[in-house]
């Protein structure tokens, strides 16, 4: 006697999932329970799993051969996520569930030794791949939101026993949790370099560098950013909330249109930062795509951890290198970083002396290293506030004041680009030279500057940047010479040593 049968799984690569036939084959001989295909232990554990659920359900566990095979075979499979499918092959191969529907579905979901279902990482990249194989998804209801995907048809199913009769409920996306309120930069009080560096760099998607004493702001500058960025189009909605579904992690901010904020602490790993593990992860570069990546103390991450981060920021991903192939993340991100100028963090102070040494001022900035400074747009320092303005926190300039201008400079800067006929947001330095439209003697003034600060190809680009920002901020056409001097004014700082 043999009889054999497939169901439809996937396994989780990157941020994708893969599709997996997973065959069940049940014959005469020797009892055994065997999975090929390249599983990882979570998977070979599932052998345990699947007898005591299927027990506990009241099915019975076949005493034949049972050999399951996870095709492909060359493809790596990992997760627990093939439990369900497992069990259900098994219990439509020995004819004890109805198997009319199984053929129109993708299963996902982990087991429990009493026969629950539960919700595994990355639902959201296994509904994706079932909406692409033209698959029903079934799968426990998982405990965040449930993002609505156009085309997809969702079952949720909380125990075995259900597959007796194939009685599943449609899954609810539930109510969106109400996001946590940002932050307001009315709550600072001063620091109004600081907020319009900050609203340019948010019009501009911008990174920033900010330098300062201890206690200056640095921190509450950088965490209000979220506050005036526009909220996520559909499509980055989508694009971050696979990263975040994909590492286990709550997407109902994302979902809630909240570009995402993250802040690794300086003793984070390479791994950490820009993913890896095994099975490769996402890190925080990733997990920030299509939002902030706020990196405090950045002096006093190591060299290595930093300098990991120089590629994602050009190209937009991070691509990880394993012995099996490579998985490739999307980063695509806004670096905000803080630091202090010297070990003692006063260099510069006009208050407080510094104690270190020339050697040690230097020593401590070159642990940045040039070439990550020179990739972040904006630079600046940022001092202690007047005691009479710190006591007049909640009356500065507010968020929504600041957000206006931000959506100003975008929504003109999209208009520019569509008369233009442009339709990417990354240029060549022909295209941002064309998108300025400079006149000679702006043209001329921009040559000496560059030559006076000994700014390199890519900070001159920089600079234009910058400057064709400022100018979409007041709907210009063409970037004129104000617009360059404050660009140089936000690029260029002489007291941090740059």
């Amino acid at each position: 006697m043999q009889v054999q049968f497939v169901v439809h799984g996937a396994t989780i690569k990157g941020v994708e999932a893969i599709p997996v036939a997973v065959e069940v084959l049940v014959s005469s001989g020797m009892p055994a329970f065997s999975i090929v295909g390249m599983p990882d232990a979570a998977i070979q554990e599932a052998r345990e799993r699947v007898r005591a659920a299927i027990r506990a359900s009241g099915f019975v566990m076949p005493s034949n051969k049972v050999v399951v095979n996870l095709a492909p075979g060359a493809l790596k499979k990992m997760g627990s996520g093939f439990d369900l499918p497992i069990a259900v092959g098994l219990l439509a191969a020995t004819g004890q569930i109805p198997t009319e529907w199984l053929s129109s579905v993708l299963l996902a979901g982990e087991l429990s030794l009493e026969g629950s279902v539960r919700p595994v990482a990355g639902l959201l990249a296994y509904a994706v791949c079932a909406r692409e194989q033209g698959l029903d998804f079934v799968c426990a209801q998982p405990e965040d939101v449930f993002v609505d995907l156009a085309g997809l048809k969702r079952l949720t199913v909380s125990s075995l026993g259900q597959f007796r009769t194939a009685d599943f409920t449609a899954c609810s996306s539930k109510a969106k949790s109400p996001a946590t309120p940002c932050l307001d930069y009315a709550d600072i009080a001063g620091c109004e370099i600081g907020k319009r560096a900050f609203q340019v760099a948010a019009a501009g998607g911008h990174g920033v560098l900010m330098m300062g004493p201890p206690g200056s702001g640095k921190t509450m500058l950088a965490s209000r950013l979220p506050s005036i960025l526009p909220p996520l189009t559909e499509k980055e909605t989508l694009e971050s909330a696979l990263v975040h579904s994909v590492a286990g992690l709550d997407t109902a901010s994302i979902l809630s249109q909240i570009r995402p904020f993250r802040s690794p602490h300086h003793s984070a790993s390479l791994a950490g930062l820009v993913g890896g593990g095994s099975p490769p992860g996402p890190g925080e570069v990733s997990l920030a795509h299509n939002g902030v990546l706020f990196l405090d103390e950045l002096a006093e991450f190591r060299a290595s951890v930093l300098q990991g981060i120089r590629q994602p920021m050009e190209s937009g991903n991070i691509a990880i290198t394993r012995a099996d192939g490579n998985v490739v993340f999307p980063a695509r991100f806004m670096l905000v970083a803080a630091s202090n100028p010297c070990p003692c963090g006063h260099y510069g102070d006009f208050d407080i002396k510094c104690t270190c040494t020339v050697a040690q001022v230097h020593a401590y900035q070159n642990k940045i290293g040039g070439p990550l400074v020179d990739r972040i747009d904006i630079h600046i320092d940022v001092w202690r506030s007047d005691p009479k303005q710190v006591l007049k926190a909640g009356q500065g300039e507010s968020s929504e004041n600041l957000r206006k201008g931000v959506m100003k400079a975008r929504e003109y800067a999209a208009f520019r680009k569509a008369r233009r006929g442009e339709n990417s947001s990354q240029h060549s330095s022909s295209e941002l030279l064309a998108q300025c439209n400079l006149d000679y003697a702006d043209e001329i003034f921009l040559e000496e500057m560059a030559g006076l600060h000994h700014m390199s190809g890519r900070g001159i680009m920089r600079t234009l940047s910058i400057a064709r920002t400022i100018a979409d901020m007041e709907e210009r056409p063409r970037v004129m010479k104000k617009h360059i001097c404050e660009a140089l004014n936000l690029r260029v700082q002489e007291r941090i040593g740059y």
